[in-house]
């Protein structure tokens, strides 16, 4: 199989805090690849490793082939990064910073590149303006440009949507879709479970452990469960009933609760019974296949 990235029994140590234990994964040319968990399971000490920025105790870590502890330079010239925190130069235009990274990479005359990414990025009005000045998601998208001066063969993301308003990140997504196009290999980690569904594959990672690793569709199929959504006239009160009358896993999302059931279980019955005897009304309900975050809950919750 062609990879472009594999890692095996990759182990990361802060002291006694086991950031990542024992993880193994690879990646395929061309793949976008997502490391979905809460904060602290370990995806920035994972990407950070794949950039050659941290060191690691124990394991394999290899990209085009080559380990990264021995070919540490040469693969950074054929990798773009961008970190969760903007780590550009806010008093520095928009050319000046694409002007500063692609001097760092030993890019020569790279006017053409610059104007390519500011119109993809649609920065082009704005490249006179100081970074500091950008808003949020332009800022994202200003170093997006940057990690890409240099033509990279894979990107890694770390959070890059986190704290973007919703038409930042949707244009940002549109971004990411062309790169695809362009046969760029994409690696990014997200808490975000509505951005995993958009990757090939996902790896579902909690304490510095993946729990599970496939295609988004996979996981959830691999579940054999359903979501039964409720409606009711005393969401907190139903919801605390579910859990501990019934032992239900649920999630309130607004005025539903989800409640994740084995598909051959008939648990409205049993749902519809406790309401009546503590007088909430039923107002409506829909069985439906469960998301990402419901199957990652789920998990969670069993380990």
């Amino acid at each position: 199989m062609n990879q472009i990235i594999s890692v095996s029994e990759l182990h990361k140590n802060y002291g006694d805090v086991k950031a990542v234990h024992g993880v193994d994964f690879y990646v395929q040319p061309g793949e976008m690849f997502g490391l979905v968990g809460p904060d602290g399971a370990g995806k920035t000490t994972t990407i950070r490793i794949l950039c050659g920025l941290l060191s690691f105790q124990r394991g394999n870590v290899a990209l085009f082939n080559k380990d990264i502890k021995s070919n540490k330079k040469d693969i950074q010239n054929s990798i773009g990064y961008l970190s969760q925190k903007f780590s550009l130069y806010g008093d520095l235009t928009v050319d000046e910073n694409i002007e500063f990274f692609a001097d760092i990479h030993g890019v020569t005359n790279f006017q053409t590149r610059r104007d390519e990414l500011l119109s993809f990025t649609r920065l082009l009005p704005f490249r006179k303006r100081p970074a500091d000045k950008l808003s949020g998601g332009m800022k994202q998208k200003l170093a997006l440009a940057c990690s890409l001066i240099h033509k990279p063969k894979i990107l890694f993301l770390d959070e890059p949507t986190t704290g973007v308003d919703p038409v930042s990140r949707r244009d940002f997504w549109k971004i990411l879709s062309s790169l695809l196009k362009e046969g760029i290999t994409i690696f990014m980690s997200t808490p975000y479970l509505d951005e995993a569904e958009r990757c090939n594959r996902v790896a579902l990672m909690h304490n510095g452990k993946i729990i599970t690793l496939d295609s988004p569709q996979n996981i959830k199929s691999a579940m054999h469960m359903e979501t039964l959504e409720i409606v009711c006239d005393d969401i907190q009160k139903a919801n605390s009933l579910m859990k501990t009358t019934l032992g239900l896993e649920t999630q309130l999302f607004g005025d539903r609760i989800n409640i994740l059931i084995k598909k051959d279980r008939t648990a409205l019955d049993e749902i519809e019974s406790l309401l009546e005897k503590n007088n909430i009304k039923l107002l409506d309900h829909r069985r439906l296949p469960p998301s990402l975050e419901n199957v990652f809950i789920h998990l969670v919750q069993e380990q």
